[in-house]
């Protein structure tokens, strides 16, 4: 994908901003994102950034969704939780054998995936397929999606699968969200308008063609496919707190050129302590996504390029992700405690920004433990059942492709 088409992709987000902005009391309101702002993002072709080429996606690098999700973040960060976990989701479509994915990407220009990827479901083996049963947590975005993703544990009769380690199997399924019964679970302080409720299926048939591992190879070629799939998710939402974090200092620059201070009577943007927070969350915010661009970029163009990444770049792609979000968040309290008692108003913007910044953050994939994880990455140990870092084994017999 060229520089010119990622920018369009960038441009088209910034240009949904008036209307994301203009939604988020409705998305606040009603706990989901409106119907027509999520229907403007997919004709924006936002969600199929991530989709091969032969179903209509654009199978970009990841560098082009991270930036549209940081863009749509910057306008509301709900929204751009529901971009990341939608636009992510598309990979999907490229472990899925070609006529299950055609059926579930390809019929439908607009189609939206959603759900959780925790193993809280159960399938049983049968003719052709499965029969699912589960309750998945915190999916974000599943009343505006037409098929749910749930990750479960592979059972023959009444023992589970198990690998030759004796953890068990697990398979993700992809199911119509009409088979789905949503629960009304989603009452939080932060990213209300991502509709992150439970979603629940009995006994329903799902049909083998539409599970999938990344454990096994992908079936499309490109270099997306290969790159590790769970730090793509990473980096995906990771973008999400870099938006936020933008979003505050724009407040804050904004709020300071007309606020008088109590004390001096001056402008706030003449206070020394407001000029130094801003400085520091300026630092702060563009150190830490410096640090997710580059990593990202460097294991791009060695993927392209048929490497298998060590398990040292795994850890740095996760410790890239979990630093951005981790600085973002703190540009973000630096912007709110500069504003001062206006920082607390809900017509600010900045108390939004502080909510929605820490819910974000509180996700395992940005969680602080994995700085450690990456400490004990660069001293050697060995990682391999460490699942942020090898939710899959395939790449490490996955034959050369040539570059893109």
């Amino acid at each position: 994908m060229t520089d010119t088409t990622t920018s369009s992709f960038v441009d088209a987000a910034a240009a949904l901003a008036p209307q994301v902005q203009g939604s988020v009391q409705e998305s606040e309101r009603s706990r989901r994102l409106p119907v027509p702002l999520i229907e403007a993002m997919a004709q924006a072709g936002l969600f199929r950034l991530w989709l091969p080429r032969a179903f209509g996606g654009e199978e970009a690098d990841p560098m082009t969704l991270v930036r549209v999700v940081e863009e749509i973040a910057r306008a509301d960060g709900a929204a751009g939780w529901c971009m990341a976990i939608g636009g992510a989701y598309g990979v999907f479509g490229g472990y899925l054998g070609k006529d299950a994915a055609r059926d579930i990407y390809g019929s439908d220009p607009l189609v939206r995936t959603a759900g959780a990827l925790r193993p809280f479901g159960t399938a049983g083996v049968v003719d052709g397929g499965y029969r699912v049963t589960g309750r998945w947590p915190l999916g974000s975005g599943c009343q505006h999606s037409g098929w749910m993703i749930g990750n479960c544990r592979i059972f023959d009769g009444d023992q589970p699968r198990l690998r030759p380690d004796g953890t068990p199997v697990l398979r993700f399924m992809l199911f119509p969200t009409a088979q789905c019964e949503i629960l009304d679970t989603w009452h939080s302080v932060g990213l209300r308008g991502t509709g992150s409720h439970d979603y629940a299926i009995a006994d329903a048939f799902v049909p083998s063609a539409r599970s999938l591992s990344f454990r096994e190879p992908p079936v499309e070629q490109g270099p997306l496919y290969a790159f590790p799939t769970i730090a793509l998710f990473g980096a995906a939402l990771a973008a999400v707190p870099l938006g936020i974090a933008r979003h505050a200092i724009d407040i804050l620059v904004e709020l300071v050129g007309r606020k008088v201070a109590s004390r001096s009577r001056k402008l706030l943007r003449e206070d020394t302590l407001v000029q130094a927070d801003l400085g520091r969350a300026e630092a702060l915010l563009g150190s830490g996504r410096a640090f997710l661009y580059g990593t990202l970029g460097e294991a791009w163009q060695a993927v392209s390029a048929g490497k298998v990444l060590s398990v040292a770049e795994r850890a740095t792609l996760w410790l890239a992700s979990t630093h951005a979000a981790n600085t973002a968040k703190q540009a973000t309290e630096l912007m709110f405690g500069a504003g001062g008692s206006a920082s607390v108003d809900v017509s600010c913007g900045l108390e939004r920004c502080m909510r929605d910044v820490h819910a974000a953050v509180q996700h395992l994939a940005l969680a602080s433990a994995n700085y450690q994880m990456a400490g004990e990455a660069y001293l050697g140990a060995d990682m391999r059942s460490t699942p942020l870092l090898f939710s899959d084994d395939r790449n490490e017999a996955r034959s050369v492709f040539p570059a893109q």
